[in-house]
C-alpha cells in the first residue's frame, strides 16, 4: 500500500447509552412497597409510607429539571437491530412480576394492619400508582404483534380491573386521537375532573362496541368466550373475589379505591398527552392523518426511563409499532415543560394547568383555531381570552 493511500475508518457502531437505564422502568413500581416493607421489617415511623410519593412526585420531577432533556435519536439504520434485540422485550416481561407482587403485597398489608387514616390513604394512592405503571406496561405490550405480548397486556391490565384498555386504546383511541370524537383526548378548557367523567365511561363503552363488532363479524355473540373484555373481567373477578373472601371487609374497602386510582393514572396520562390539540378536518369530512404534532411530547430523561419512554408520545402515535427503545424526537413538536410526574401535579390544580398549558396550545397550533379541540360551549370565551381570531 502506498504511503499516500489512506484507510477509511470503520463506522462506529451505535450503542444505546440508555440500555441499562431502562431497568428503572422495572424497579420503579417496586418503590411503592418501600413503606409497607419497612414496617413489615420493624420500622415504626409513618414517614416511610410517604417515601414513594416523595420519590414519584418530588425526586423524579426535580431530577428531570436538573438533568434536563435527552434529544438524541437512534440512527434509523440501527432501528431494526434495536427492535430485534430481545433484551428490550425481556425488560417488559420482567416488570410483570414486580408489578403484581408489589400490588398484592401492599393490598395484603392494608388488609392486615391497623393504620392511621393518613398512612392508609397514602398507601392506597401509592398502590394505585403501581397499577398506573401496570397500564403503561400493558400499553407497550399491547402494541406488539405477537400473541404473547398481547395476552400479557390483557392479563396485566386485569390486575387493576381495566381489562378493556388495550382494545379501547389500540382500536379506538389511536383511530380517533386528537378529535372531538375521542373520549380519551382532552379539550381546551376542560379540567381533568370533567375529563374523567367523560373518559372512563367513554373508554369502556367504546371498547365493548369494538369487541362486539369484532365478534359479530366472525358470526359470534358479544358474550362469546372469545370476548377479551370478558376474559380479563373473569380474571379480575376471580382475583378480587379471592382476596375479599380471604381477607374480608378490609380488603373490600381497599380494592376499589386502589383500582380507581390506578385507572385515574391512565386518565391523567391521557389528559396531558393530547390536551387541546386537534387534527384538521378535510373537505370530505375526514380528519387528516395523525402526525407527531398531534401529541404533546416530553424528552425529560429520568421520567422517560421510568415509564418506558411513554413521554415520546408524538412518535408513538405517528408510528405505534415502534418499540419504546426506538422512539424519536422531532423538531417543532408541542412540548411539555416537565415530565409526566410533574405535569400530573399541575393537572390536578386546574387554574394552574390552564395558566401553564393554554398559551402553549395556542403556540403549538400557531394560533389556528381549526387545530384546537375546544370544550363545547367555551370556544368563543376561550378564543377571546387567548386572543384568537376565526379564519
Amino acid at each position: 500500500m502506498n504511503a499516500s493511500e489512506t484507510v477509511s475508518p470503520s463506522p462506529q457502531r451505535f450503542r444505546d447509552r440508555k440500555r441499562w437505564g431502562w431497568l428503572l422502568s422495572v424497579v420503579g413500581p417496586g418503590i411503592a412497597a418501600t413503606g409497607t416493607l419497612a414496617h413489615t421489617l420493624g420500622a415504626t415511623s409513618l414517614w416511610w409510607f410517604a417515601l414513594p410519593l416523595a420519590l414519584f412526585y418530588g425526586v423524579i420531577p426535580l431530577a428531570d429539571w436538573w438533568l434536563g432533556e435527552d434529544l438524541t435519536n437512534p440512527p434509523e439504520g440501527e432501528v431494526p437491530a434495536l427492535e430485534a434485540d430481545g433484551y428490550y422485550r425481556w425488560i417488559l416481561y420482567a416488570t410483570v412480576p414486580v408489578l403484581w407482587s408489589t400490588v398484592l403485597f401492599n393490598l395484603v398489608f392494608l388488609a392486615t394492619h391497623a393504620l392511621p387514616l393518613a398512612a392508609w390513604l397514602v398507601t392506597v394512592v401509592v398502590t394505585g400508582s403501581v397499577l398506573g405503571f401496570g397500564l403503561n406496561l400493558s400499553h407497550e405490550l399491547g402494541h406488539k404483534q405477537d400473541w404473547l405480548g398481547r395476552k400479557l397486556a390483557l392479563f396485566n391490565s386485569a390486575l387493576g380491573g381495566y381489562g378493556h384498555f388495550s382494545i379501547e386504546h389500540n382500536r379506538g383511541h389511536h383511530r380517533h386521537v386528537s378529535t372531538p370524537e375521542d373520549p380519551a383526548s382532552a379539550r381546551l378548557g376542560e379540567s381533568i375532573y370533567r375529563f374523567v367523567l367523560r373518559e372512563m365511561p367513554g373508554a369502556f363503552v367504546r371498547a365493548w362496541s369494538l369487541e362486539a363488532t369484532r365478534l359479530r363479524l366472525r358470526g359470534r355473540s358479544a358474550w362469546h368466550p372469545d370476548n377479551e373484555i370478558l376474559q380479563a373481567g373473569l380474571l379480575t373477578l376471580v382475583l378480587y373475589g379471592g382476596l375479599i373472601a380471604f381477607y374480608g371487609w378490609p380488603m373490600a374497602a381497599a380494592l376499589p379505591l386502589v383500582a380507581f386510582w390506578g385507572a385515574f393514572q391512565l386518565t391523567s396520562a391521557n389528559y396531558i398527552e393530547h390536551y387541546g390539540l386537534q387534527r384538521r378536518r378535510k373537505a370530505d369530512g375526514r380528519y387528516e392523518r395523525c402526525a407527531p404534532h398531534h401529541s404533546w411530547n416530553s424528552n425529560h430523561l429520568v421520567s422517560n426511563l421510568v415509564v418506558f419512554q411513554l413521554q415520546r408520545h408524538s412518535d408513538h402515535h405517528a408510528h405505534p409499532r415502534r418499540g419504546y427503545q426506538s422512539l424519536r424526537d422531532f423538531p417543532d413538536l408541542p412540548r411539555l415543560p416537565s415530565g409526566y410526574f410533574g405535569m400530573f401535579l399541575v393537572a390536578y390544580l386546574p387554574p394552574l394547568w390552564f395558566r401553564v398549558m393554554d398559551p402553549r396550545v395556542v403556540q403549538a397550533v400557531k394560533a389556528d383555531p381549526e387545530r384546537i379541540n375546544f370544550k363545547p360551549g367555551l370556544r368563543d370565551a376561550l378564543m377571546q381570552r387567548l386572543g384568537l381570531v376565526s379564519a
